[in-house]
């Protein structure tokens, strides 16, 4: 069981949360955060490398001097890889590097992030974030009030916040995501996660997009 303190807007204790982390996760596998980070990691990859081989380069094929007589090392196309100009050697070409792993063990390891960042106390609570319209002033001064100034973090909406997303997105370091959209990648990235009261209250009764019914067996086979 952990309490978190919850703060308002001024950075001010108006509270306790109290938070089963048991509940949430039975244990957290770093294993299986790791794949499930680099899966992230590598279903954002372009993959468009791309380099010529000696039959794309331009140039003739023709023997650059005759094999005997010159002196010279044996050389036949100006095209080869040794040469400035040629082709690639072990080229690299156009690939697609994401991968799926199994929808549980996504749900499961988001799980795992929250409460690895409960944990570590580097979860802060606050009891509301509204604004009347979006304002980025705003929003720095709040994260300043909660000490989250220097720090890069993630702020978690109950919802789709709009105002809240663009009064954010221009702070260097900060990303705003509905709690739906959480994931173990944009959880593990920053150094600190702001929830809202609202969004925590969704991952403690389980009807976020992380939830599910049973997490035992993506756990053992962790």
């Amino acid at each position: 069981m952990a309490n978190l303190p919850i703060l308002d807007a001024s950075g001010k204790e108006v509270g306790q949360y109290e938070i089963d982390t048991e509940q949430i996760a039975n244990r957290v596998s770093k294993q299986l955060l790791h794949d499930v980070v680099v899966m992230y990691q590598a279903n954002k990859r372009q993959g468009s490398h791309n380099t010529r081989t000696r039959g794309q380069v331009s140039g003739t094929n023709k023997k650059m001097y005759r094999q005997k007589g010159t002196g010279n090392a044996r050389a036949g196309s100006k095209r080869t890889n040794v040469r400035r100009g040629g082709g690639v050697a072990r080229t690299v070409k156009p690939r697609d590097y994401s991968y799926r792993l199994p929808k549980k063990a996504i749900k499961t390891a988001t799980r795992m992030a929250i409460r690895s960042r409960i944990d570590d106390g580097e979860i802060v609570v606050i009891n509301e974030l509204k604004l009347d319209a979006p304002k980025t002033s705003q929003i720095a001064q709040i994260l300043k009030n909660l000490g989250l100034a220097d720090t890069t973090t993630l702020i978690a909406t109950a919802g789709d916040d709009q105002i809240i997303y663009k009064s954010g997105r221009n702070i260097s370091g900060v990303t705003v995501e509905p709690v739906r959209q959480l994931n173990a990648l944009t959880l593990l990235t920053p150094k600190r996660v702001l929830f809202t009261q609202e969004a925590l209250d969704r991952v403690k009764d389980g009807t976020f997009a992380g939830s599910t019914q049973n997490t035992n067996e993506a756990e053992a086979a962790a």
